[in-house]
């Protein structure tokens, strides 16, 4: 990168959801900046994509099929990485899947499935990336947790509850990993136009309905001062400013790109 302080040269940057959505962008954009990249998710077809348009583009990276369920793949990934490469400086817990339901409605089973994915993977990776920096003594942890903690909404109590609770693991980890040399921040992101959010605006066969998806970004944009949702590479740039020496004083933070939608002190 041609501006002072952010370039991740000779930095490791491990990434989960890395195959698509604001885990791709991120993985592009800290490649860009020079870090090597090593990407999980569970779509390894998706993955490998990255990794492959990263290669191509002159940069290294790798890709492996992780579930993030299963502690056993998270610490795989992690430590994978540095026995490769011989350090790891960055830990993107990117990967979420949404959860829309009523909380009269919500069963045992999707209970687990969003705790599993949302919140115990990114706990998972907290303490893979702690065991791997604090023997560095240094490193950068980024959470993404979400807009839906500062504005409750019908049918997100699941998704916002684990959402929240990144956000308090965030500030916790950063008061016990500060002296050891290592930052901890989370992203709280609004609208974003991903897969994520397809949902809105796709037909019955999955494919993208261009009328259901400008309604989607007038109603959605219409909530936000900036008049427009995110997008990917919005939350990835914030991502780069949170891993890279411009932030070096900021630690346990809920960074939101969201255009205004909320504003909290």
């Amino acid at each position: 990168m041609s501006v002072s302080g952010f370039d991740l040269t000779g930095q490791v940057a491990v990434l989960t959801g890395a195959g698509s959505g604001i885990g791709k962008a991120t993985a592009l954009t800290l490649a860009e900046a020079g870090a090597t990249v090593v990407g999980g998710d569970i779509d390894v077809d998706a993955v490998t994509a990255t990794a492959d348009e990263i290669t191509a583009a002159g940069g290294t990276a790798r890709a492996m099929r992780t579930d993030v369920t299963q502690r056993a793949d998270v610490d795989l990934l992690i430590d994978g990485a540095k026995s490769e490469f011989g350090r790891v400086d960055i830990v993107g817990n990117i990967a979420g899947v949404p959860h829309n339901r009523m909380i009269a409605e919500c069963s045992d089973d999707e209970f687990e499935r969003i705790l599993a994915i949302n919140l115990k993977s990114v706990f998972y990776g907290c303490q893979a990336a702690l065991r791997v920096m604090g023997e560095q003594g240094s490193g950068n942890i980024i959470n993404v947790s979400s807009g839906a903690i500062d504005t409750p909404a019908p049918t997100l109590a699941c998704y916002g509850m684990t959402k929240a609770a990144v956000a308090m693991l965030t500030k916790t980890l950063a008061c016990e990993a500060g002296p050891l040399g290592i930052r901890v921040n989370a992203l709280a992101p609004g609208v974003i136009e991903t897969n994520f959010s397809r949902h809105n605006f796709v037909d019955e066969d999955g494919n993208v309905d261009p009328e259901r998806l400008e309604k989607y970004r007038a109603r959605f944009g219409a909530m936000a001062p900036l008049k427009r949702v995110g997008s990917a590479q919005d939350v990835a740039d914030s991502i780069l400013f949170l891993v890279s020496e411009r932030s070096s004083f900021m630690t346990g933070q809920i960074l939101r790109p969201n255009g205004g939608t909320a504003m909290p002190w």
